[in-house]
């Protein structure tokens, strides 16, 4: 029984998942070794030995992901909306603070970011609310206030922390979900104008509040010009460069990086695809990105396959997340945009991202579960032909 359910799963996400996972481990120990030693006063495998950990707890988490039917998240969802908003309220009540954000919650002994999970929170909302509001799609008011409003509420309560680069995450993971949900280039262009004029809103309401500090100003020209700002806003950026230029074709070797002893602050979390970059080279890069864009072709492909509107809105979502996580990290380190902290999937230190991540791709892969057995189903079906009294066709 057991080796027909488990036949039907995708291993393609899951090995892609596994590797990516092992060279993050690897990669944090190594960019975070020196860190651990002269910042934290620590054993040079503190930060390994703590995201070790969560990946044991992420793997098991996973697993029980993977068996556990996606549909029944339908009858969970409002558990977990109010479990979201009640943490993300706690966060202000006693939550702690690190890089200038308080966004932590110490809960039995470890730090959780409720944000990322808000992330998953607001794919399976969106996922299921517009599923079911297919009949009536085209009809904003009906069909997208309730999801636009929840939406705006967590990124709100998100966005305050501060944390921008995550509410920003969220508000282009709303996006995504809601122009793939079915509605008609009309529609589209509707809702692409009203969220054009709720960003102005927002905008101007940061500014009017005080939001808009000289910190978050300094990113920018941090950015725009980082070598005129070397010893100040721009210091992390021109380190990055220096690693990313001086690994090459085949890098300096693992564990040789230079940029890592203080000279990238946050070496194992924001910058880790420097370190990659500096001790792997072009190669080890070449082969980060290309698993996470096989594993971001995959879970699209599978959401076209879905013939269930919620199950493909959710694969639409969960490849939204990483597709624009890996961006943000990337564009910050190469200075294509300004730095906001984002982690890069699977591969930067964090236990709350790795353990929504693997919630995340263990819906994925129960998912996978259930196109693949339909699809089989039906091509067995459709094999099938039945002729009167057990007699074969006449071919002659």
């Amino acid at each position: 029984m057991l080796k027909k359910i488990f036949k039907h799963y995708d291993y393609s996400i899951i090995i892609t998942i596994a590797l990516l996972c092992t060279i993050g481990l690897v990669m944090v120990y190594s960019s975070s070794m020196i860190t651990s030693i002269t910042r934290y006063g620590q054993d040079s495998d503190f930060f390994y030995g703590k995201q070790k950990g969560w990946l044991i707890i992420a793997g098991f988490v996973f697993l029980a992901t993977i068996l556990f039917p996606y549909k029944l998240y339908q009858k969970l969802l409002p558990i977990a909306v109010l479990g979201t908003f009640g943490l993300l309220g706690l966060v202000f009540l006693m939550g702690h603070t690190a890089g200038g954000a308080q966004s932590w919650l110490k809960l039995a002994g470890a730090s959780l970011q409720p944000a990322e999970f808000a992330k998953l929170t607001v794919i399976l909302y969106l996922a299921l609310v517009l599923g079911k509001r297919q009949e009536y799609i085209n009809d904003i008011k009906r069909a997208f206030i309730g999801p636009i409003g929840l939406t705006m509420g967590i990124f709100i309560f998100v966005a305050i922390q501060p944390d921008l680069g995550t509410g920003l995450i969220i508000l282009m993971i709303a996006v995504a979900i809601m122009l793939c949900s079915g509605i008609s280039r009309k529609t589209f262009f509707k809702l692409i104008l009203l969220g054009l004029v709720m960003l102005t809103i927002m905008g101007t309401i940061g500014v009017l509040t005080g939001q808009v500090t000289e910190n978050r100003i300094g990113r920018f020209t941090g950015a725009s010009d980082p070598f005129k700002y070397a010893q100040g806003e721009g210091y992390q950026l021109v380190n990055s460069y220096l690693a990313i230029g001086s690994g090459g074709l085949k890098g300096l070797g693992l564990g040789e990086s230079v940029q890592k002893y203080g000279y990238l602050p946050e070496s194992h979390t924001d910058f880790i695809m420097a370190v990659i970059a500096e001790e792997l080279g072009f190669f080890g890069v070449f082969l980060v990105l290309g698993l996470l864009g096989f594993l971001i072709y995959r879970i699209l492909t599978l959401a076209k396959r879905s013939k269930d509107p919620f199950a493909s809105l959710i694969c639409i979502g969960v490849a939204t997340m990483l597709g624009i996580q890996a961006f943000i990290n990337l564009g910050g380190l190469t200075g294509l945009i300004p730095i906001t902290g984002v982690t890069l999937p699977f591969i930067s230190y964090g236990g709350s991202s790795l353990l929504s991540l693997m919630i995340a791709m263990g819906i994925v892969v129960n998912i996978s579960f259930f196109v693949n057995y339909q699809e089989k189903s039906s091509k067995k079906a459709n094999n099938v032909v039945s002729y009167p009294n057990n007699a074969n066709p006449d071919l002659s």
